[in-house]
């Protein structure tokens, strides 16, 4: 029989336990991230189009700086009968919009009027489609113009408003001092058996 050293005998020695994963560290970063997100992400979706609204709003306060300036004062013109004053109805939209981006940045009492204010304005922003069509539309055929593509993007800001118009309107019916379950945990409730 042979013998055996005693380094034949001990198990390989576990270098790449003691040595940290890298990867590990980066996947528990993001997992952080995901559930910080997840905590605000009301929060960030209404700040954003919030601060995207207060832009829109200040760049129409000065002449010729916003884009979609004509097309919202012809689009306005025709809803009022062309009754109001071009300059009047440019700062109403621009004092309109930056209201409803202020409304949504802050939140809390001003949240809903301002998501009021908001589907109304894009109930008059949509309705440019109709009403201007050969602004909106390419000649002989069902694609946008560029000016139409700019009023058809908003229908992404439509669907985060109603996300967060969603969950403004629908606290009333939740009890507030339940605090949302983490992912990949189990809701405590209470006992209910003494």
């Amino acid at each position: 029989m042979r013998s055996r050293t005693v380094e034949q005998t001990l198990p390989p020695h576990p270098t790449n336990i003691s040595t940290p994963n890298p990867g590990l560290r980066v996947g528990d970063r993001l997992t952080e991230l995901a559930r910080l997100v997840d905590t605000h992400a009301l929060t960030l979706l209404r700040a954003t189009v919030g601060i995207v609204f207060v832009g829109f709003g200040v760049l129409k306060l000065f002449p010729s700086a916003s884009p979609a300036e004509q097309l919202a004062v012809d689009a306005a013109t025709k809803m009022t009968l062309g009754l109001v004053p071009e300059t009047v109805l440019l700062l109403s939209l621009a004092a309109l919009e930056t209201a409803i981006g202020i409304g949504l940045i802050v939140g809390r009492r001003l949240l809903r009027p301002a998501l009021v204010a908001f589907f109304l304005h894009m109930g008059g922003v949509f309705s440019t489609l109709l009403l201007l069509p050969d602004a909106m539309w390419q000649p002989h055929s069902p694609a946008p113009t560029m000016e139409g593509q700019y009023v058809v993007k908003n229908v992404v800001l439509v669907a985060v408003c109603l996300v967060v118009a969603a969950d403004a309107w629908g606290r009333g019916s939740r009890p507030r001092h339940r605090p949302r379950p983490r992912p990949g945990t189990r809701s405590r409730r209470p006992d209910r058996t003494g």
